[in-house]
């Protein structure tokens, strides 16, 4: 991962906090995007202090190291060691294959959301399948990126050298396969805004394994 990509990224809200390390010391994920994580943890953190976060996802310890964007206290204490803070990190560095078992975490985490608000319309899980495979595809790096856009109730469909994620869509690597694109569509065109946030960051995971 770049420290320095200073694009916005989407962020997942985890509806439940996963457990995690700074440096050891027990902390809580609150949300967790491609670059970067939002934490709470003990003590007060100054803008760029570095630190290693550590959690496990499927057995398996996904670990990089961080930099402070901005902190705040959200417990004051007279205590030093019992003050609790949320600091929002850029991932500077990812250790081992970190960064792929991420990907597959918010793909995974994302496909279900997805999955759940379609599932209560209609009862169709193909969300959480598309997002698997698209998870799968994340693996295969490429080069070029494609955009689409939904305007007026179309899709206009662009190849760009952008990795920028559209308000009106969202943009992928261009190696993604055309069917599980099309099926991405049509599930942005029934999601609400929390929803198409949601398909932007998964798209975010694509668009990251492009080639520079």
């Amino acid at each position: 991962m770049v420290a320095n990509d200073r694009r916005t990224f989407q962020r997942l809200k985890l509806a439940k906090p996963i457990l995690a390390q700074i440096d050891g010391q027990s902390a809580l994920l609150l949300d967790v995007g491609v670059g970067g994580a939002f934490v709470e943890h003990y003590g007060k953190a100054e803008a760029g202090t570095r630190f290693r976060l550590s959690f496990r996802w499927k057995g398996a310890d996904v670990e990089f190291l961080c930099e402070v964007a901005r902190s705040r206290v959200v417990r004051p204490s007279n205590d030093a060691a019992a003050i609790v803070s949320h600091s929002g990190v850029r991932f500077v560095e990812a250790y081992g294959d970190s960064e792929k078992r991420l990907q597959e975490m918010m793909a995974t985490f994302v496909g279900r959301v997805l999955a759940a608000q379609r599932a209560n319309a209609s009862g169709d899980h193909s969300d959480e399948m598309l997002l698997g495979s698209m998870g799968d595809a994340i693996r295969t790096r490429s080069r070029g990126y494609v955009s689409y856009h939904f305007r007026n109730g179309a899709w206009l469909r662009e190849s760009t050298n952008s990795a920028l994620q559209p308000q009106d869509g969202f943009t992928v690597g261009a190696f993604e396969d055309e069917e599980e694109l099309e099926s991405l569509c049509r599930t942005y065109e029934t999601a609400d805004e929390e929803g198409r946030g949601l398909i932007r960051l998964v798209a975010e995971l694509s668009a990251k394994n492009v080639k520079k």
